[in-house]
């Protein structure tokens, strides 16, 4: 990255920043859309099941990452300030903080998964699908949330074409795997779901492995030595990531758990409801990889301008920012609404789940456009290092309004199962307004009061 002076050039930097996060993301999503598409073409119960599996992950997996998410505008920060000795030491520390998550999804995933898959009274095959799919993917999470971390540190130093290649290599091990073990092809078992959650814990290990090797050796990272020293943990600096990453990891996860909670609530209209519910979110959230990756580009954006404190420069790049996303959700709309028949298809070949499927995705054309202000909104707050205020919004957005709402619509009116489609609708324009409020209060503030322990003790 460097300092931009016209608008021209603030674009074509976004752009630079933008397109390889945005690719990077899509192959990411694409793990959990080849699970549940190719489930689909098992049976409507592998699918189900799958989805459920899925449905509880990601709420922890985006939850615990927005958390850890928090490296990105610390690193971003001190590129910015021309403090690039301490990013190794910040990057270490937040390392060691994903192996602490790592071990306590794990033993709370070992105590807590099967009472939650007995309350949510599934079918005995969906539950059983869902609880070995989990168990599989168990044995990814430390790659996974470590790669997070390394992902951060690259993104932020303006290297996303190097997480971009990463993660796109990804893909076909993930697609062959998947091939393999899902419909036991060339004398592998036919596991169905499960060979879902095997191929998808061997993935995060490649794309981890191959992080660390690219951070070791080769350059501008290796001159940073990120692994040739080791530091101790220091609970003070695991206390300044916290502060700034448990409100950027609450809000990932308020949004992405209050689908998860409707997923589960879907169960009371029927397996072909909650496929077909599954598969619409699933598209869904591959459309919403572009306002995300946005998101995460002005985080970097607008993080590396602030910490050299320019202003002006921070309120450009979170303009082209948020008015680019609102032009691509008016494009997704309109596939939307001409492809939806053709998308459907891509998740199951039942024709009582298509028709469904059809009908939520006239509901996602609203989410775009809501998703298009709300979030790349997050991501300039987050340059900003002003976090904690969208913690309470999405809060408020989400479980104070969309949910109950929802919950009201699909119980008590005839509406069924879309009224939890037109509660989220709700909560998600509430949170845009009311976070776009707050990112115009914290341009106009004359001074940020933004953490600045950074440094490497000495």
């Amino acid at each position: 990255m460097h300092p931009t002076s016209t608008l021209k050039q603030k674009w074509s930097q976004f752009f630079v920043v933008f397109v390889p996060i945005f690719v990077t993301q899509i192959a990411l999503s694409a793990m959990a859309f080849f699970d549940t598409s190719m489930t689909g073409h098992v049976s409507p119960a592998a699918q189900a099941g799958v989805s459920i599996g899925v449905s509880l992950w990601i709420p922890i997996q985006t939850g615990l990452n927005g958390v850890l998410n928090g490296i990105m505008p610390i690193v971003s920060h001190l590129v910015g300030g021309g403090k690039e000795r301490d990013i190794r030491y910040n990057v270490f520390q937040a390392l060691l903080l994903s192996l602490l998550f790592s071990a306590a999804v794990l033993i709370l995933g070992g105590l807590l998964l099967r009472p939650a898959l007995g309350f949510m009274n599934a079918e005995a095959e969906v539950a059983d699908t869902a609880y070995k799919f989990l168990l599989c993917l168990a044995f990814g999470v430390v790659p996974l949330f470590g790669y997070t971390v390394l992902r951060g540190c690259i993104d932020a130093l303006g290297q996303t074409r190097v997480s971009m290649a990463i993660t796109l290599c990804s893909m076909p091990v993930q697609l062959l795997l998947n091939y393999l073990l899902i419909f036991g092809k060339f004398g592998f078992p036919k596991l169905g779901g499960v060979g879902a959650g095997i191929a998808t814990a061997v993935t995060y290990w490649v794309i981890f492995l191959i992080a660390a090797l690219i951070m070791h050796r080769s350059e501008p990272f290796a001159s940073f030595g990120f692994f040739r020293r080791w530091h101790r943990i220091s609970w003070a600096k695991q206390g300044e990531l916290l502060k700034l990453g448990i409100p950027i990891g609450f809000a990932t996860f308020f949004e992405t758990s209050i689908f998860a909670a409707v997923t589960l609530l879907m169960n009371r209209f029927g397996t072909n409801a909650v496929a077909a519910h599954s598969a619409a979110i699933n598209f869904a959230s591959t459309l919403y990889m572009i306002p995300l990756a946005i998101c995460m580009a002005l985080t970097i954006l607008v993080g590396y301008e602030v910490g050299a404190g320019r202003r002006k420069d921070a309120r450009q790049y979170a303009l082209i920012g948020i008015s680019s996303a609102v032009i691509m959700a008016l494009a997704t709309a309109v596939v939307l609404l001409l492809f939806s028949d053709q998308v459907a298809r891509i998740y199951s070949t039942d024709p009582a789940v298509t028709a469904l499927i059809v009908q939520f995705l006239g509901y996602a054309i609203f989410f775009q456009l809501s998703d298009a202000l709300a979030t790349p909104i997050q991501g300039a707050l987050r340059g900003y290092k002003d976090v904690t205020p969208a913690f309470f919004i999405t809060l408020i957005a989400y479980w104070g309004i969309g949910l109950p709402l929802g919950f009201v619509l699909a119980v008590y009116t005839s509406i069924g199962p879309f009224g939890y489609w037109l509660g989220l609708i709700a909560g998600l324009a509430v949170g845009a307004a009311l976070l776009l409020l707050r990112l115009f209060k914290v341009q106009r503030m004359p001074k940020l009061s933004l953490p600045d322990r950074d440094t490497e003790p000495v």
